[in-house]
């Protein structure tokens, strides 16, 4: 199937869906400018001391750091946080909004970036499967819940990305650490996530029988959270999958595959839609 035939079949699609189920992997932000973590080469690129200390992300993203060097850690994340909220999602997250009514539309991403309620999705409609960086938890001591990291302002030194001043403590006073799934991590609180789930395959049941499209964005295969859900969707009836990859854009038999970016596939769909 060509290009322009895969793209005809996905806005056809679109055009009789009862509903739309965006699945976004780290792709999905790269065309906002947030940095591409895939191999330790981009990583290093984003956090050079990390390549003269000789930390890979998969080392960095343990929630170890926060026992053996909580400034480090918190360097990390806390550039992380100033870095999801200074980024302005790219025009494809608005596309989405217009090609699909809001009641029949949904979010299931690994990203934890918070783009999707930045640009204006319903947070009531978004399924964080590896939690979020905009809220916190406990690293050790009680357990006092999952809460915002609004305001929390981490001070960082650009040069050594490590944290400089007061790092975020829980009501009680002990350390806390962002509320995201990490590498061998066994402390995750993951409540919030869960009800997210829970809300999610709700609104799937309530569409059994009825057309499904679940385009999935920038999802790769080394953490393949998200893949796995729209393959397995896939196999539910009236069901399409389009999967937009610029570099692993193939899945299943019957699956639609665009090897673009995320903000030029969207862009592709809403032309076909509205002409």
């Amino acid at each position: 199937m060509t290009l322009e035939q895969t793209l005809d079949r996905a806005a056809g699609a679109l055009s009789g869906a009862a509903g739309l189920l965006v699945c976004a992997g780290a792709g999905m932000g790269v065309d906002s400018g947030l940095p591409d973590f895939r191999g330790d080469e981009g990583f290093w690129r984003a956090y050079p001391p990390m390549r003269h200390l000789g930390i890979s992300f998969t080392d960095m993203a343990n929630p170890a750091w926060f026992t053996r060097d909580p400034a480090l850690a918190w360097g990390f994340y806390g550039h992380r946080l100033h870095l999801y909220r200074d980024t302005v999602p790219h025009p494809g997250f608005s596309v989405l909004q217009r090609i699909a009514p809001q009641a029949t539309r949904w979010v299931f991403t690994s990203n934890v970036d918070g783009q999707f309620q930045r640009a204006g999705f319903d947070r009531h409609r978004i399924c964080e499967v590896h939690g979020s960086i905009h809220h916190l938890q406990a690293h050790e001591g009680p357990d006092v819940g999952i809460w915002s990291a609004e305001g929390v302002d981490v001070q960082i030194d650009p040069e050594s990305f490590r944290a400089t001043g007061a790092l975020p403590r829980t009501p009680g006073g002990h350390l806390a650490r962002p509320n995201i799934l990490m590498f061998g991590d066994r402390a995750w609180g993951g409540a919030r996530s869960r009800q997210q789930q829970t809300a999610l395959e709700a609104w799937l049941r309530g569409l059994t029988g009825r057309p499904l499209v679940v385009i999935e964005l920038g999802a790769g295969t080394a953490i393949s959270t998200v893949r796995r859900l729209s393959e397995h969707l896939l196999r539910r009836p009236q069901t399409t999958l389009l999967r937009v990859n610029p570099r692993e854009p193939h899945g299943p038999p019957g699956t639609l595959d665009l090897a673009m970016g995320a903000a030029e596939a969207c862009a592709e769909l809403e032309r076909r839609l509205s002409g």
